[in-house]
């Protein structure tokens, strides 16, 4: 999962870099509105932590152009948004919401709470509401990071582990070695070129050849689970 953080205190912004990226994300970071923008208009995010007091603006103005796409030129208007910021005012915090914004955290805030809120948003938005992701006897909570197998833990790497979340929250759409190389990985990480494969390569060791299927030459895949 990949979230853009639009916040111009480089403390903070890498504070939560570090934070969320503990919890599996890849995070990215804009220090002000058009940085915030330009990153919207050419990158694919799951959601956007979004800073109201910005230098060159109020962050409800990035948030106007991105519920205006695409005709302004971003492909994903629903993105979730969250707001995060230190006015505290309810008046604030209704301009903000009704503006489109998805959720509100007022600084300071705890880190877990604000991982907790980025899932809960970001499953509304794919209109799922139980935390666990299942396939058959395969079991993944996203925010306790663990796998289970019929009912037993499997050992992931935190590489595989986002690989087998990013395909089974977009199941049984198919997606190319891009696509998942861009929700796991943020502008700073270098990339071997056959990474992809050698998780796909794990995962199936680790929890069978039927879980994850390929489209050659387009990508990979979990497929729907079949109706009993």
């Amino acid at each position: 999962m990949r979230v853009l953080v639009v916040e111009d205190d480089a403390g903070i912004a890498q504070g939560l870099r570090l934070a969320l990226g503990q919890q599996g994300w890849a995070v990215d970071c804009a220090s002000d509105l058009e940085r915030g923008w330009a990153a919207l208009r050419v990158e694919p995010f799951d959601a956007m932590l979004l800073d109201l007091g910005l230098p060159d603006g109020d962050g409800v103005t990035l948030l106007q152009r991105l519920r205006q796409s695409p005709a302004r030129g971003c492909p994903h208007p629903e993105m979730p948004v969250l707001i995060m910021t230190a006015r505290d005012e309810v008046a604030s915090r209704i301009v903000g919401l009704d503006m489109g914004a998805d959720d509100y955290l007022t600084k300071p805030f705890d880190a877990h709470e604000l991982a907790a809120r980025l899932r809960a948003v970001c499953r509304r938005a794919v209109g799922r509401s139980h935390p666990l992701l299942r396939r058959g006897t395969l079991e993944l909570d996203p925010a306790a990071r663990q796998v289970r197998q019929h009912g037993r833990p499997v050992e992931l790497s935190a590489r595989e582990f986002g690989l087998l979340l990013t395909l089974m929250q977009a199941s049984p759409r198919v997606l190319s070695r891009q696509q998942i190389e861009t929700s796991l990985y943020n502008w700073d990480q270098a990339l071997e070129s056959n990474a992809i494969e050698v998780h796909v390569h794990h995962l199936r060791r680790k929890l069978g050849d039927g879980l994850i299927q390929t489209m050659r030459g387009v990508g990979y895949f979990v497929p729907q689970e079949s109706a009993p």
